[in-house]
């Protein structure tokens, strides 16, 4: 009996084939398995547009429109299809504005509720050639400290804030899972660099191959290079940026002190309360006063009283109390006559 190596072959060939489609099969069936439990599995709840989560809602974008920054946050930098998220936020208690700022809103009906800015965009955490983490810096006052966020981006089917933690006292982790953090490439640095940046890196990686210079100097020099590329804030612009948050809040202060750094605040100032004692004169004169008169001086009274408690507003405050007394005693005295 002859056998025939074609046949053979043949039949070896069939039998490859058939555990090449079963092992893509297999492949393919446990691969769409995870995938349904990655769609099924939900973390974070969105919140309802309806009953006592629509009060929260309103009332958090109210409080939102108060919040300010301390700093102005930096232009956007990085990989450009995040660019996607500019002028997006995403909230659940906590609000993220990728590459703006980040805040928190805790529910009205709890006590002593807190609704602040938690840190501002500055710059990017980078390791190992690879976008980790946006840096949001000079947030609300935290005692001695102003308070701030790093926000971790991970790979995940939709853009939602997973969770947050606080490492130490008002340093806050923030993960956030989005799409566009997927794919393998999607937050290398390399790739976002201009051709001249590339050189630059490719040259101190040769130079630390062949030894020209330690490990310390190669991070120094990287570094620098992410500070050209705008993704790292040197130290002077870090300083710059804290110090005229303070500047403007201390003029703030002043001003609500009743204390004065020019001539022209101080007129600008010395013209309200001009115009306060002008509306009082002419309700002083006049025994009978018009309805309008009075919704000026009750309007007058109300605004100092929505003020600030300060110096200035005080002694106003003081002013025109006496002066209303004086007015109530004069009508009653023409009511008697």
């Amino acid at each position: 009996m002859k056998i025939d190596k074609g046949e053979i072959i043949h039949q070896q060939f069939v039998k490859m084939c058939k555990k090449i489609i079963f092992y893509l099969l297999f492949h393919a069936y446990f691969t769409v398995l995870k995938g349904i439990e990655m769609v099924n599995m939900k973390i974070v709840e969105e919140p309802s547009s309806y009953g006592m989560n629509n009060f929260n809602n309103q009332q958090t974008q109210q409080e939102d429109n108060q919040l300010k920054m301390r700093v102005p946050p930096s232009k956007f930098s990085g990989p450009q299809h995040l660019t996607r998220l500019v002028n997006k936020c995403f909230q659940y208690t906590y609000k993220l504005c990728p590459f703006s700022n980040v805040s928190q809103h805790e529910d009205s009906y709890r006590w002593n509720p807190y609704n602040g800015i938690l840190g501002v965009w500055q710059e990017w955490e980078i390791h190992n050639n690879t976008f980790v983490a946006m840096v949001m810096r000079e947030g609300d006052n935290c005692g001695n400290l102003f308070r701030s966020m790093k926000v971790f981006l991970r790979c995940g089917n939709k853009n939602e804030i997973v969770n947050v933690s606080e490492p130490s006292t008002c340093q806050y982790h923030m993960n956030f899972n989005t799409p566009y953090a997927c794919h393998p490439h999607a937050m290398l640095v390399f790739p976002t660099l201009s051709e001249e940046l590339r050189n630059e890196w490719e040259l101190i990686e040769g130079r630390l191959v062949n030894e020209e210079i330690t490990i310390q100097g190669y991070k120094k020099r990287l570094h620098a290079l992410f500070e050209k590329a705008g993704y790292y804030l040197s130290g002077t612009a870090k300083d710059k940026l804290s110090k005229e948050a303070v500047k403007k809040e201390e003029k703030k202060e002043k001003e609500e002190n009743g204390e004065f750094d020019t001539l022209y605040q101080c007129t600008q100032e010395y013209q309200k309360i001009k115009q306060q004692l002008d509306a009082l004169k002419m309700v002083l004169k006049d025994p009978i006063v018009d309805s309008k008169t009075k919704d000026r001086v009750n309007k007058m009274e109300e605004n100092d009283k929505q003020s600030k408690s300060s110096k200035g507003s005080s002694k106003r405050k003081k002013f025109i109390s006496k002066l209303t007394n004086l007015m109530s005693k004069k009508d009653n005295t023409h009511g008697e006559s």
